[in-house]
């Protein structure tokens, strides 16, 4: 218990190192450059305590439980040699965290709203569920073959650049083929998926899954999963825009 408590208390004070910048950056442009007082000044700081334990418990969190059950499970399923379940367990922990994430959701109902107004799909409730929901499905699949691609590449060894170097090519093209209004969703799209919920767990497979495999570097082979599922969004909701368009 006591431990436990040192550690939410060496969190907090984490958590207050990283977000006064943003406070500090706030206050000055609003005092010295907008001139004006800030708005609901106790709102504003309830708020802030509010982020900041709610900062502090969702890294913990993360330490107790999301990195270490990402490493025993790639740990397991190196162990037992299983390509075809880690691969499909790569692509479920892909698919899950994405369509499960908070900012995905956001962007996608945005875009819904957006495509109604500007005519791109019927101004009907029903019609911006579809959309959306859509879009977040093709974002989840996206991430989700992203994380398998990165688990094939941590497998054999293959280095990160040559896919990095391929995918941007294809981003490239589809942005010249793709409707032009869903290029920028579709770019924002790879900016959501690298978010609260979908890194961690991704993260810490690429890194158990490197560190139980002979020969591999953790530090060169665990990471860049995160790459990847940056990437492949763009292109799938491209794809889509083509697709519905």
């Amino acid at each position: 218990m006591r431990q436990l408590l040192h550690d939410l208390l060496r969190s907090l004070g984490d958590s207050v190192r990283d977000l006064m910048p943003i406070v500090l950056v706030v206050a000055f442009f609003q005092l010295f450059v907008v001139r004006a007082p800030l708005p609901d000044l106790g709102g504003l700081l309830a708020g802030a305590l509010l982020v900041v334990a709610g900062l502090t418990l969702f890294v913990r969190g993360l330490e107790m439980g999301l990195f270490p059950l990402g490493d025993t499970m790639a740990y397991g399923f190196a162990r037992k040699g299983s390509v075809a379940w880690l691969l499909l367990f790569g692509f479920a922990l892909g698919f899950g965290t994405t369509i499960a994430e908070p900012a995905l959701t956001a962007i996608a109902d945005e875009a819904a709203k957006v495509a109604a107004q500007g005519g791109a799909i019927a101004p009907s409730d029903a019609a911006r569920s579809s959309y959306a929901y859509g879009l977040r499905l093709t974002v989840a699949f996206s991430v989700g073959a992203a994380v398998v691609l990165g688990v094939v590449r941590i497998l054999k060894g293959w280095p990160i650049h040559w896919f990095i170097m391929a995918g941007y090519g294809g981003v490239v093209i589809m942005t010249a083929l793709a409707p032009p209004e869903i290029i920028g969703i579709a770019y924002d799209s790879g900016g959501v998926t690298t978010s609260t919920v979908t890194v961690p767990l991704v993260t810490a497979l690429g890194v158990g899954l490197a560190q139980s495999i002979r020969g591999r570097n953790p530090l060169l082979d665990g990471f860049g999963i995160i790459a990847f599922a940056s990437l492949t969004p763009m292109i799938f909701v491209m794809a889509y825009g083509m697709a519905i368009g």
